[in-house]
């Protein structure tokens, strides 16, 4: 399992038809920078519109995931969410010419090598998981699916099948490492039994679709006449098939490959989260409207969590930014460069630490014989953090001042001390106008809040 956010070195480019649209498309991943995120652009249309891969945007599961933003649309999204997900690649731009990704083979493979080749750039930026504390489930019993997410320090799914068929029986699939995910999950082709066939052609859908790209599995004993509307359908000169089986008989890559694909489509729902999972995934008969419904669930409780969420500082993970990458960006030094380290950095929130020690200046005169750490030095230590937070929206933040322009709702919960560890946490609370930023922020000790306050500051070009 990856720490560190991942992009790719370069951009590569991938083409070929839309299996629901029947639309002829090229579609290029391109790198993108820290906390991006997955993204499409309609490069097609006027103002090249940027969807963001999120499950607020999903508009459509016609036996597919469709997302819309800005006015644009984008057609069954999974199978390439998935590939950037089994790869733990965390930010691209994914610009396409058409409305719908290339279904290639019906796989998530094409999509892998053609990363693998162009290869993974580190950056430097921890991944920002989420660590499922409790279980969190979504059932439709009429359906008779059900979706389960239990706590687990890693990422692991597993989904099961049962479509009561002669030809697939039950099966499952599982997945325990990502490193798995190229040779075991990535080539299994999306597929439709034979009966849905002429309902999803009635349905305008599957205009792309043919033998060579999807699997069509046969439960029923086919006439002579049906075979030849089916190869119609298909634009086929001739279709066949066993008693039972699939048409054309094409061989399965794997024994459970429906399972296994099953298993990729929820990986590719499961990234509109926005954010990459700690937890075990256990789908029963999942399907993408279950597999939507999960992924709501849980961005829920992503967003009930940074409400009431106390930072959890781990010494042994690398930090965001060390001390050095602090100095680099922020033009504070001794006595008053006050963090140590950044925790965590995204678009909106920002953690640092510091450590309290008793060699601190200000404790020669706060006071003599009970050293307290002054609330103005908390205040400050505060707003350096916040500053990381303002200073991460443009480029080259070296480039830039910020100063404190206020300070609202402040209160003090208890004595900081030499020996303490403080975490400070700063969120905007308001996308940043005409260089000004309004933040929310708090201090904790060993868990428990001893400051908050609320600030607002400017952010300058220097010689400006």
């Amino acid at each position: 399992m990856n720490y560190k956010q991942h992009t790719i070195k370069a951009p590569v480019t991938v083409s070929g038809i839309g299996l629901h649209t029947g639309v002829v498309s090229n579609m290029t991943f391109t790198p993108a920078p820290v906390n991006h995120g997955y993204k499409f652009q309609r490069i097609d249309l006027p103002g090249q519109p940027i969807v963001a891969a999120d499950v607020d945007n999903v508009v459509d599961l016609s036996r597919g995931t469709t997302i819309e933003q800005n006015g644009a649309r984008v057609n069954t999204v999974e199978h390439t969410l998935a590939a950037l997900v089994g790869l733990e690649i965390d930010n691209v731009l994914i610009q396409l010419d058409g409305p719908e990704p290339p279904i290639m083979d019906g796989s998530s493979i094409e999509f892998v090598k053609a990363l693998i080749e162009v290869g993974l750039q580190e950056q430097n930026a921890l991944r920002n998981y989420f660590e499922l504390t409790e279980g969190i489930t979504y059932k439709d019993e009429a359906r008779g699916v059900e979706i389960v997410g239990l706590p687990l320090n890693d990422y692991r799914l597993t989904a099961m099948v049962d479509y009561n068929s002669p030809v697939l029986g039950s099966q499952h699939a599982s997945i325990t490492n990502m490193n798995q995910f190229e040779r075991e999950i990535a080539p299994c082709r999306t597929f439709c039994f034979l009966h849905e066939l002429e309902a999803l052609h009635k349905q305008n859908l599957i205009k792309g679709g043919n033998l060579d790209n999807a699997i069509v599995i046969v439960d029923r004993v086919v006439n002579d006449d049906e075979l030849s509307l089916l190869a119609e359908m298909l634009n086929k000169p001739k279709v066949e098939v066993k008693e039972t089986g699939t048409l054309n008989n094409t061989e399965l890559r794997f024994k459970n490959e429906p399972a296994r694909h099953k298993l990729l489509d929820l990986m590719g729902d499961l990234a509109l989260i926005g954010r990459p999972i700690k937890g075990q995934i256990l789908a029963a008969r999942p399907g993408h409207a279950a597999n939507i419904g999960f992924a709501k669930r849980i961005k829920r409780a992503i967003q009930e969590a940074s409400i009431q969420s106390v930072p959890v500082y781990d010494e042994k993970k690398p930090p965001v930014m060390d001390i050095n990458q602090i100095s680099a960006t922020l033009p504070h030094r001794y006595p008053f460069l006050l963090i140590d380290k950044i925790i965590h950095l995204d678009e909106n929130t920002v953690t640092g630490v510091k450590n309290v020690t008793m060699n601190e200046p200000f404790f020669q005169g706060h006071f003599p014989g009970n050293p307290i750490l002054p609330g103005v030095i908390q205040i400050e230590a505060m707003a350096q953090t916040g500053g990381i937070l303002v200073l991460n929206t443009v480029e080259n933040p070296e480039d830039y001042w910020t100063y404190f322009l206020g300070v609202d709702k402040c209160r003090f919960k208890r004595k900081v001390i030499p020996g303490d560890t403080i975490i400070f946490k700063c969120e905007l609370l308001a996308p940043i106008k005409r260089g000004i930023a309004k933040m929310s922020g708090q201090a904790f000790v060993g868990g428990q809040l001893v400051m908050e306050a609320e600030m607002s500051a400017s952010i300058v070009k220097k010689n400006a």
